[in-house]
């Protein structure tokens, strides 16, 4: 009988195996090791169809809301989204929940043999990314599921995850991020993210199948332009957010907003979404219009059932996306990453929070452009606290805190290297300067997607 001590006993081996393997921030670009060990698996990846998701900001939330949409209308849906906020764990999600931990080991455990083989024919072993898309692959074709919500890890032609062939090829919007491997500019980042579109496969019968549609969300002009030629190139369907569909009204709602959405097939009226921004209300409508492509709505068919589109997006969760962890006063995480995020981040809260004084924790990770993040969140915040994650790749907090002074100045930065000791300490901040009747003092915990999720924990937040 096996124990829940002997799960977790596996679940750690495993995670330990995983991580022992080169790091998502090591690249070697190329399909040719998950494309070998699928084949090795029987390929997999061929046995459910694919909304794929790629871009610069946006990429989990818009892949929740279609995952969440598409059990509306009664299908089995696998999620893969990356990177994961508390448990590795969360990437692999089927019906609405993680994978448990002891079906991760035995998937794990099942195709083990096949990646051991690609390492030892390969100059190159197998990454911790390149097994999860595996895993995942794996899972969803034994469960199985009727289709798969695939995140880009990164970019697009290259990523791991490109060994499919996406039904629905989704770009959220594309910004500058991860230059030293996309490119110096959006066209050209935006022309390798472009790369998960591709020419309709044939069936099996030898004949093309269902036309690929591209959803573009709202795009920079070199973007855009990369994107809709690589579309004309493989003969893809284009819906373009602002032309084929689009958000006409959003409203500040309690607890989130009320959007009215043109589709691809009509308008959908009084639509709640319990999240907060324009970026998310963009996020929604960019999800829907993916839906309705994969359902085949249009003009012609009409739109799909409003009442099971509301009842969706009234449900969906985006955890460490502007979420709320603690009241009195308020904190509230932000796995903003990049330049593009913190400015949708800071003007949700400018929008959506009453804050009178707001007290701010970063951690970020090297490689980015944290510079131009603390531009962005200076107006917002009266005091900074910073602190430095778990990750192998954190930037220490002496050198954040040189840079946050240059941008904040000295007397409103503090050092705390340990995050609970720069929660605590921003909590003593917001406390100490709250005024209840203007609307109280609150704390926004930001700059990367693991200072987010070590956050949430220390919370007690366990739902990702």
């Amino acid at each position: 009988m096996t124990t829940s001590r002997d799960r977790s006993r596996d679940e750690a081996r495993v995670e330990a195996e995983l991580l022992a393997r080169w790091p998502e921030s090591r690249l070697e670009p190329s399909l040719t090791r998950i494309s070998a060990v699928l084949d090795l698996l029987g390929s997999p990846h061929r046995a459910f169809p694919v909304v794929h998701v790629t871009g610069t900001n946006g990429k989990t939330s818009t892949a929740r809301m279609v995952d969440e949409l598409l059990r509306g209308f009664g299908l089995r849906v696998g999620r893969f989204t990356s990177p994961h906020l508390e448990s590795v764990r969360e990437r692999i999600v089927v019906d609405g929940r993680p994978i448990s931990a002891e079906r991760f080991v035995e998937v794990h455990d099942d195709i083990a043999p096949y990646v051991r083989m690609v390492d030892g024919s390969s100059d190159v072993p197998m990454s911790f990314f390149e097994v999860m898309v595996a895993m995942a692959y794996a899972a969803f074709a034994e469960t199985p599921v009727d289709v798969a919500v695939v995140e880009v890890g990164m970019g697009g032609t290259w990523d791991a995850t490109n060994v499919v062939d996406g039904r629905v090829a989704v770009v959220t919007p594309v910004s500058l991020d991860h230059a030293e491997y996309l490119g110096p500019d959006v066209a050209t980042i935006a022309a390798e993210k472009a790369g998960i579109i591709k020419p309709a496969p044939p069936t099996e019968e030898g004949v093309p199948g269902p036309d690929v549609v591209a959803v573009l969300a709202h795009q920079p002009a070199g973007a855009l332009e990369a994107l809709v030629r690589r579309a004309v190139e493989v003969e893809a369907t284009v819906a373009r957010e602002g032309t084929e569909f689009g958000l006409l009204e959003r409203k500040v709602a309690v607890g989130g907003q009320q959007l009215r959405i043109q589709g691809l097939g009509g308008e959908y009226p009084e639509v709640y979404l319990p999240l907060f921004g324009a970026h998310q209300a963009q996020n929604a409508t960019v999800a829907l219009a993916a839906v309705e492509a994969f359902l085949g709505a249009g003009a012609a068919s009409g739109p799909v059932d409003p009442e099971v589109v509301r009842a969706a997006f009234a449900a969906v969760r985006s955890p460490g996306r502007l979420e709320r962890v603690r009241s009195s006063p308020s904190v509230l995480v932000d796995a903003a990453h990049n330049p593009a995020g913190m400015r949708a981040t800071v003007e949700a809260v400018r929008e959506s929070f009453d804050f009178t004084r707001l007290v701010g924790v970063v951690g970020c990770v090297r490689g980015k452009d944290v510079a131009g993040m603390l531009a962005e969140l200076e107006p917002l915040c009266a005091e900074l606290v910073v602190t430095q994650n778990s990750s192998p790749r954190a930037m220490p907090a002496d050198e954040l805190g040189a840079l946050a002074v240059d941008v904040f100045g000295a007397d409103r930065v503090s050092v705390h290297p340990r995050l609970p000791e720069a929660l605590e300490s921003a909590i003593e901040l917001a406390e100490a300067g709250s005024d209840h009747a203007l609307g109280g003092s609150g704390v926004l915990v930001t700059g990367s997607v693991v200072t987010a999720g070590e956050a949430r924990t220390l919370m007690g937040r366990k739902d990702a």
